[in-house]
C-alpha cells in the first residue's frame, strides 16, 4: 500500500474510534447543570446516553463513588465512573489509566464544565480513584483547562 493511503487509513480508523466514545450520564430529572455537563461532553466529541434516575444514591454506589467524591451526576464510561463536573482532558487520561477505578471533581465547582454560568470561577482539583481506594490529584483546573 502507499504511505499515503496507509496514513489516511490510520487517521480515518484513529477518528472513528475517537468518534466512538460512549459514556452513560446518570442524573436526576431536576438538575439543568447536568444537562449543560452533557452539552459540553456532546460538543467535545463523546455520545452521551442520558439517564434520568429516581435515587442517584444507589447509582453511586453501583458505581463504586466514594462518597466523599461526591456530585450531583455520576457517568460511567468504558466500565469507570466520572462524578461530577470532570473535564474532558481528565476523562480522557482515566480511558489510558488501568490504575483508576474513576475519576471525580466533588461539589460543583463554579466555572467547572457545565457550573459556567458567568460567575468568577473557582480553582479546584480532579481526584482519581485507584482500584486499591486511593486518592490521587489528577491536576488542579480553572474552568475546563489545567492550571500548571
Amino acid at each position: 500500500m502507499k504511505p499515503y493511503l496507509t496514513a489516511l487509513a490510520a487517521l480515518l480508523i484513529s477518528g472513528v474510534a475517537h468518534a466512538a466514545d460512549v459514556i452513560d450520564v446518570h442524573r436526576d430529572a431536576n438538575c439543568g447543570c447536568c444537562k449543560d455537563w452533557i452539552k459540553y461532553l456532546e460538543a467535545n466529541g463523546f455520545e452521551v446516553r442520558d439517564h434520568v434516575e429516581a435515587n442517584m444514591s444507589a447509582v453511586k454506589q453501583r458505581a463504586g463513588v466514594a462518597p466523599r467524591l461526591g456530585s450531583c451526576h455520576t457517568g460511567v464510561i468504558d466500565g469507570k465512573f466520572v462524578e461530577g463536573h470532570v473535564p474532558v482532558a481528565a476523562i480522557r487520561e482515566l480511558q489510558q489509566r488501568d490504575d483508576l477505578a474513576g475519576v471525580a471533581v466533588p461539589g460543583m465547582p463554579a466555572g467547572s464544565p457545565g457550573m459556567d454560568y458567568g460567575q468568577p470561577h473557582e480553582r479546584y482539583q480532579v481526584i482519581g480513584l485507584t482500584e486499591q481506594g486511593r486518592d490521587v490529584v489528577m491536576g488542579d483546573y480553572l474552568g475546563s483547562q489545567p492550571v500548571r
